[in-house]
């Protein structure tokens, strides 16, 4: 958009609030990216959902692993493995401003919905989660009886974190208010990533877990703290090899906004899957040309998926409805987490 400067609004005779009222409209447009770390190397890589170009790099993040954004944009909280810290950055200058020393090695984070409080998994024995208050950019607390914590979520209503241990097996949900254990649940397995659906009312409703080396994912009600179910994922047609995929058989998931559909990565097939919600009906899977289907997330109008593929270390970009991969973006080595947030 064209701009008016103050020097030619003098050569025009316009009033400098004319000049106030045309400059506004560019300079005000928050933007929705994708927020890719990579967990070798140094650097963390904004995406455009528009363009599904990249369109910022944050350096100096040496092995990235979870990420989150304030509520307002204003800035971005970054999990550093290689310094044990919180790592936050301006999102202006895309600078880390602050590095917040954690009480241990950390894996992933999640940001509280009113963004006080953001909550670090400690993978790190004996475990944790760290709380950092954002006000003071600090740590204030680390809650303990977790286990040593891979991944960490704040459920749709705000009133949980939720953490989940690959070594002890157990799904932790903790009440936000208190900052206290509310209950645990065991698995068979160790924990690997979650997702939630929620009520009319935003309340959760369920909790969808991948567990271990299962191809498929368990579905738990909030409500009644009870599996209800366990979905395998689908085989590979004949003709088609699976992939190596050690213990992280299927490894992310999301929920689109509108509740309607689950998101599944299987990184033993390479094919992102899509079930309806709430009856769990496969609408069928996207097959991914980049290898290693590690982590997944949907644009906040649930139309488009960004796979993080550690092998091929770039992003593959889905189609939701007609579940197609429609591009590939390269980003930095061997990405590992993302997130949608709407920025500044």
């Amino acid at each position: 958009m064209m701009t008016m400067t103050r020097l030619n609004a003098v050569r025009y005779g316009l009033p400098l609030l004319a000049v106030v009222l045309f400059t506004l409209p560019s300079m005000a447009a928050d933007k929705d990216r994708i927020i890719q770390t990579n967990s070798a190397g140094d650097s963390v890589h904004l995406i455009d959902p528009v363009t599904n170009k990249v369109v910022g790099v944050i350096p100096g993040i040496e092995v990235a692993h979870g990420a989150a954004a304030a509520p307002d944009g204003s800035r971005i909280y970054v999990s550093n493995e290689a310094d044990s810290t919180v790592d936050v950055v301006d999102v202006k200058t895309l600078k880390v401003i602050k590095k917040i020393p954690l009480s241990g090695h950390p894996n992933n984070i999640a940001i509280g919905r009113d963004g006080r409080r953001v909550y670090v998994g400690i993978a790190q024995a004996p475990g944790g989660l760290d709380v950092i208050d954002t006000i003071a950019l600090e740590r204030v607390k680390t809650i303990p009886g977790t286990g040593s914590v891979h991944n960490v979520y704040v459920t749709p209503d705000g009133k949980y974190a939720v953490t989940g241990s690959t070594g002890q097996r157990v799904v932790t949900v903790i009440d936000t208010q208190s900052e206290q254990i509310a209950w645990p649940l065991g698995f068979e397995w160790g924990i690997r990533p979650m997702t939630f659906s929620h009520n009319p009312d935003g309340s959760t409703k369920w909790m969808f877990v991948q567990l271990g080396d299962f191809h498929g994912f368990a579905v738990v009600d909030f409500q009644t703290r009870q599996e209800l179910t366990r979905i395998t994922l689908p085989d590979l047609p004949p003709g088609k090899a699976t992939v190596p995929a050690g213990s992280n058989v299927s490894h992310g998931m999301a929920v689109t906004a509108d509740q309607k559909t689950l998101v599944v990565c299987s990184r033993l097939n390479n094919v992102l899957y899509a079930y309806s919600l709430p009856d769990l009906k496969l609408l069928g899977g996207a097959d991914l040309s980049g290898k290693g289907a590690a982590w997944v997330t949907v644009t906040l109008d649930g139309k488009t998926a960004y796979v993080a593929n550690p092998v091929t270390d770039d992003v593959s970009v889905v189609d939701i409805k007609s579940l197609r991969e429609i591009a590939r973006i390269s980003v930095g080595a061997v990405p590992k987490r993302n997130v949608t947030v709407r920025l500044q």
